[in-house]
């Protein structure tokens, strides 16, 4: 499968040959700038411009189309009016061009007629068996000695190195190059993929996790298209190689519009994020952390946990290393004694050698150096925090060879922040130099370390086969075939869940008042009454549902209110008499099908609150036996389902399995929308957890 998305894509990025169709020789126009950029950039094959109105752009010789030029093209840069790229595109083709970059707009972002014009441009390439870059893109580069292709109208040339990236956008696509150059960001590759006619974000990074001169990889999207095929791609590549990824559009209006509880959180950018994670992506707010990621990716080796040290000269910062880091979910390391004892030989008395370790003010190279080389010996230590803050009288160029020198060889990752003017510039050149990423503040060296932890965690983790699940899919296909509504009967979920091994709370329905005190004693006080009707789904917003109801009295009073109130607001209102679960925890469980991401599975603190305390954990699936258990451990109120306040620990493996049930049922019935279980009451190990509430959606075929 990766194979054939990177096949023919050296005709893109290795051309022996290139046509610029559109090239001018006005100053200040794309085709000029192309052109430009290609002669700029070093590129060892032949140059064709190709303009039917001049004999030579930039003193290449010109000519008149694409089939007059004498010799093979391998790759054809457009840059046509719209209309005529078609024309163009189809003599290409007939050229044997290999592969087309295609910057002209006017394509689907415009509708109707551009949505036309870019199907027809498919058809074009797939019968003549071209790769496409865009349309409405700024083209590729190509940075490699021996195959450097600038074909882009980039105003700033990329710093050749070991970083490939792709972006979605042209106009960010420009100012992303700007900025990794000012970075010192070395780039490979760069591609600029517009509208993705054929060339996909995940062709790329297929095409360069084989590339061995390419070390690390970074995205912008707008979107991820093909999910599916993207997941494939991107966790076999981000096990050789780093992919780091901004992705824009975090806000979704359309969840308010959800449902259920499981749609109106897990919204689409929800759906991407937990993606991008599960496929061992690293997602970054901007491409300022982006780029540093990157460097530190580049340069120092990952940590084995998350246990940091701050080594400091001032206490603020110190403060604020440390907040961010235990902030971002990792740990102070807790200094071995013989550390803290070596570290008050050397230190003067005001110093702290417990972690933050501040050397204080005064602190010169020679303290650094002490202070580090004990340090460094710490096998409690997974990462460090540099921070230096220049007062006038320290030499910061003389601290800064200190670091490189005492940290030299670490199998752990150092970053530096460096904060003051004496001599910082040169300082900063120092362990810049030396493979040491520095920052200015020290929260942004937390926030790097925490990606670097992250990517750790994905290489250590090994996914767990699924359990055997015994169900019923012949009495759940029966009850499905039985009913033509979107939003199925409580009674009919309740079943199929029931024949999928959820287990409920015992239950009767009935339809008065006299028959749900019947119902009462039979199941035994104290029960719970519902009602039930089409459209009644959430219950406790209607005042639908009493809990506590403990003698034949109360459940009589109780129907006989929801009967006569709710009865004037849905038809053919019906009650349910519902025994106590005896547990002491509410999960919810849940799924709701994305249209783009398909199936995204949630689990976390259930209720009637649940919309607002909003602690949920979502995954796209499939999921493996481990990610349930990952989805509760990675809870805020994680601890809440353990041991409180004398009440035992919630049965969590209880609802592990329950969510797994519902991913074979989602998978057995891929008509169903959206399925949820809320509350599913867990209680202690040994007991008898249950659910006692569910819905479904389903598509009416």
């Amino acid at each position: 499968m990766i194979g054939a998305r990177t096949q023919g894509l050296d005709g893109l990025f290795r051309p022996r040959s290139v046509a610029v169709v559109g090239a001018s020789r006005r100053p200040g126009s794309i085709g000029r700038q192309v052109v430009a950029n290609l002669i700029a950039g070093g590129f060892q094959g032949p140059v064709y411009p190709v303009n039917p109105k001049a004999e030579v752009v930039l003193s290449v010789p010109a000519y008149a189309s694409i089939k007059a030029i004498p010799g093979p093209v391998d790759l054809a840069v457009l840059v046509v009016p719209p209309d005529a790229v078609l024309a163009v595109a189809e003599q290409c083709g007939k050229k044997g061009v290999k592969g087309l970059v295609v910057i002209t707009a006017g394509f689907r972002e415009i509708g109707g007629v551009g949505i036309v014009r870019e199907e027809k441009l498919r058809a074009i390439a797939d019968r003549y068996g071209m790769r496409v870059i865009g349309p409405n893109c700024m083209g590729i580069v190509n940075t490699q000695p021996e195959f450097a292709c600038n074909a882009s109208f980039s105003a700033t040339p990329p710093l050749p190195g070991s970083v490939a990236m792709v972006s979605q956008s042209g106009a960010l696509g420009e100012a992303i190059l700007a900025d990794a150059a000012q970075a010192g960001l070395g780039v490979a590759m760069f591609a600029s993929v517009g509208n993705r006619v054929d060339v996909t974000a995940a062709d790329l990074v297929a095409y360069w996790g084989d590339d061995d001169d390419v070390k690390v990889i970074l995205l912008y999207l707008e979107t991820v298209g093909e999910p599916q095929e993207f997941v494939q791609v991107a966790r076999a590549v981000s096990r050789k190689k780093p992919i780091i990824a901004v992705k824009s559009g975090r806000s979704d209006a359309g969840a308010l519009a959800a449902s259920s509880h499981t749609g109106s959180i897990a919204g689409a950018d929800v759906a991407a994020d937990t993606l991008l994670q599960q496929c061992g992506v690293l997602r970054v707010d901007n491409f300022r952390d982006m780029f540093a990621l990157a460097q530190a990716l580049l340069n120092q080796p990952p940590p084995r946990g998350s246990r940091m040290a701050v080594i400091t000269n001032a206490g603020g910062p110190g403060i604020l290393a440390t907040d961010a880091i235990v902030g971002l979910g990792m740990t102070m390391s807790a200094l071995a004694p013989a550390t803290s004892k070596a570290l008050r030989k050397v230190l003067p008395p005001e110093a702290s050698v417990q972690n933050p370790i501040d050397l204080i003010a005064s602190a010169d190279a020679l303290r650094y150096r002490a202070a580090l080389r004990i340090v460094a010996k710490d096998p409690g230590i997974d990462g460090f925090v540099v921070l230096f803050v220049s007062p006038i009288m320290i030499d910061a160029a003389a601290v800064a060879q200190a670091i490189v020198d005492e940290m030299a060889g670490m199998d752990k990752p150092v970053l530096a922040c460096v904060m003051g003017r004496q001599r910082g510039d040169e300082a900063l050149q120092i362990l810049q130099h030396a493979g040491i990423p520095v920052f200015r503040y020290p929260e942004d060296a937390a926030t790097t370390l925490r990606l670097m932890c992250r990517r750790w965690r994905w290489l250590e983790r090994r996914p767990v086969k699924l359990p055997t699940l015994k169900v019923d899919k012949k009495t759940a296909l029966r009850i499905f075939r039985q009913h033509r509504t979107e939003w199925l009967p409580a009674a009919a979920t309740e079943a199929i869940l029931t024949a999928y091994g959820v287990p409920f709370a015992p239950s009767r329905r009935v339809r008065s008042a006299g028959e749900a005190v019947a119902a009462a004693h039979k199941l035994g006080y104290p029960v719970v009454l519902k009602a039930e009707a089409a459209n009644l789904l959430h219950k406790s917003e209607l005042r639908a549902v009493r809990t506590g109801l403990r003698t034949g009295d109360e459940v009589f009073a109780a129907a006989q209110d929801l009967l006569e109130r709710l009865g004037t607001k849905f038809r053919d209102v019906t009650l349910q008499v519902q025994a106590h679960a005896e547990g002491h925890r509410e999960v919810l469980l849940g799924m709701t099908r994305d249209a783009r991401y398909g199936p995204l599975y949630a689990a976390g603190l259930g209720g009637v609150q649940v919309e607002v305390m909003r602690d949920v954990a979502v995954r796209v699936g499939p999921l493996d036996g481990r990610d349930p258990v990952e989805m509760f451990a990675g809870l805020k109120g994680a601890a809440l389902l353990g041991p409180f306040r004398g009440a035992p620990a919630a049965d969590v493996d209880a609802a592990v399995e329950v969510l797994l049930r519902i991913q074979r049922l989602v998978e057995d019935f891929p008509q169903i929308l959206e399925v949820e279980v809320n509350p599913f009451i867990l209680a202690g190990v040994g007991r008898r957890s249950a659910a006692v509430d569910g819905r479904m959606r389903v598509e009416i075929r």
